[in-house]
């Protein structure tokens, strides 16, 4: 399977090396292993010394799991796209967007496929990126209380998603989990007596007794949410409140009889509200719609079978993650071990992710000081009227599990830090 680098493949030598077996069957290999090593997405793209490099997301970190120097960076990638549909292999110049099904251990696996076009050192190389996020059905959270949300942030999640109207919002990063989250909401919901809707940009995973609503270049997010008014709902699941527009159709949803389902992008609760306001929804529409925030990060669990005791925590380091001297001197603290030998954990010192939430809820006294804000939203008021009224911040659930060894100081720094 050697080939020689002083001249690029034409077509017909592309479409003779892509016949071969060894090809498809790493591509085949990649898809199945990733699948059973629970990997949320699959990097694949060539390096300049024209080996094809494959890593694996696992618990939200990347991991090298394969480097292919025997056959065509360009032929692999043809492979990929032509097992993509919506996908054509001729085309390298522009990104692209496929999906790819198949049946793995009796089950109906989804992938979706998102390609584009990168420069590389070796100027001879057609280089592009090629992520698969697999869509696995199987792990739907269905049951809430498996997010690993701590009792404070369940009871108010709980108590909002059962309002028979209102919002709540799911804010963060892109990763954080937001999805998952809502999908679990969803399904303490769902019953035969009513009538779901979701509208989504994809749709990644399909929920039992659910309408979900496939937009398109003839049917918009806006356009989406003004027919679903028209559709008898009695909750609703908007993907995202991107603009404006968006955000005062998911509000007038919320405020005339429909619980609905959302999230943004801001980095904590109170700043969701300032972002609808600064989109240009009314402080009173605001504060009369909304449940609850949830700002959430996903942190990752140190291995219970190799974890160690940290006996000398890094003082400075506890003290500027918000731990008292008295937590830090009667504390129980771990580390990460990295033992390659561990069946757990592979050497990684991690196994799994957790939900850590900040979740605002809408009390009377929240609710009167958005409606009553001014030119502005004051977020540092909502911030501390929504502790005393028993928020835990993000940096507060962190150190929680910190305290109860679930997690690593340095995690807990790397989460904190988005």
């Amino acid at each position: 399977m050697s080939y020689d680098d002083e001249d690029s493949l034409d077509e017909d030598a592309l479409e003779a090396e892509i016949s071969r077996s060894k090809l498809i069957n790493l591509f085949e290999a990649s898809l199945m292993e990733a699948v059973r090593q629970g990997v949320s997405d699959i990097h694949l793209f060539p390096n300049p010394n024209r080996q094809v490099e494959i890593h694996f997301r696992i618990d939200g970190r990347l991991k090298k799991w394969h480097t292919e120097d025997k056959v065509h960076p360009e032929a692999f990638l043809a492979v990929v796209k032509d097992n993509s549909t919506n996908v054509d292999r001729f085309e390298r110049d522009s990104a692209q967007d496929g999906f790819i099904q198949r049946d793995i251990d009796g089950a109906l696996i989804r992938f979706r496929v998102s390609i584009l076009p990168i420069a590389s050192a070796n100027q001879e190389l057609r280089a592009e990126s090629i992520v698969i996020r697999i869509l696995d059905d199987r792990k739907v959270l269905t049951d809430i209380k498996k997010l690993g949300m701590l009792d404070v942030a369940l009871n108010a999640f709980n108590k909002a998603i059962r309002q028979p109207h209102g919002m709540v919002i799911l804010t963060g990063p892109t990763g954080s989990g937001k999805s998952t989250t809502l999908v679990a909401a969803l399904y303490q919901v769902v019953t035969p007596e009513v009538n779901v809707l979701t509208v989504e940009d994809p749709v990644e995973y399909i929920i039992r007794g659910v309408r979900q609503i496939k937009l398109s270049h003839k049917l918009d997010l806006e356009g989406a949410l003004r027919a679903i008014l028209r559709h008898a709902p009695d909750i609703v699941m908007v993907g995202e409140m991107r603009d404006r527009q968006t955000a005062e159709l998911a509000i007038k949803l919320a405020n005339t009889g429909h619980l609905t389902f959302s999230t943004l992008h801001t980095n904590d609760a109170p700043a969701a509200v300032s972002r609808l306001y600064k989109m240009g929804v009314e402080p009173f529409l605001i504060a009369y719609a909304i449940n609850l925030v949830v700002a959430q990060r996903l942190i990752r669990v140190v291995c219970p079978k190799c974890k160690v005791l940290d006996e000398t925590p890094d003082v400075t380091q506890m003290k500027g993650l918000g731990f008292s001297e008295e937590e830090i001197e009667s504390g129980t603290f771990y580390k990460a071990n990295h033992d390659k030998s561990c069946p757990t954990c592979s050497g990684s010192g991690y196994k799994g992710r957790r939900a850590v939430c900040e979740t605002l809820y809408f009390t009377p006294a929240i609710r009167t000081m958005v409606a009553e804000s001014g030119e502005a939203i004051d977020e540092d008021a909502i911030r501390a009227q929504a502790e005393k009224d028993g928020m835990l911040s993000l940096a507060n659930s962190a150190r929680v599990l910190v305290n109860m060894g679930e997690t690593t100081a340095e995690e807990m720094m790397r989460m904190t830090s988005n």
